[in-house]
């Protein structure tokens, strides 16, 4: 494995979990195997491993242009991993009130509904 591969494989588990990792590595593929790699490698080994900004705004970032480009599979996942982060559900909300006036109330409304849903599950747990 690259360094790149490394790097991205031990942000990944301080950010979203050992367990959620896990899971995700159990059920790869010989089919998604070269994605799985490139995820790792790009948005894990180089975008989240930078010290340029915190994973608290990372996690702000990435939340409000998940919501923005309408791709809400993934928001409840970015949600749990605030809880490693640091963003607060207020950065949360704040970021969430950017995607409603720069992408619109729609899809800014859902992405607060998957967070209201997630938090309540992780109250819960």
């Amino acid at each position: 494995m690259s360094e790149k591969y490394e790097a991205g494989m031990a942000v990944r588990r301080d950010v979203l979990g050992d367990a959620h990792v896990d899971r995700a590595e159990a059920t790869k593929t010989g089919l998604d195997e070269p994605f799985q790699s490139l995820i790792t490698e790009a948005a894990w080994g180089t975008v989240w491993a930078s010290d340029a900004i915190s994973r608290r705004e990372r996690s702000m970032l990435t939340l409000a242009l998940l919501a923005a480009t309408g791709n809400f599979a993934e928001i409840p996942m970015h949600i749990r991993a605030t809880a490693n982060t640091g963003a607060s559900r207020e950065d949360v909300m704040e970021a969430f009130q950017h995607v409603a006036i720069y992408a619109g109330v729609p899809a800014a409304n859902h992405a607060i509904k998957l967070a209201r849903e997630t938090y309540a599950e992780m109250d819960a747990a």
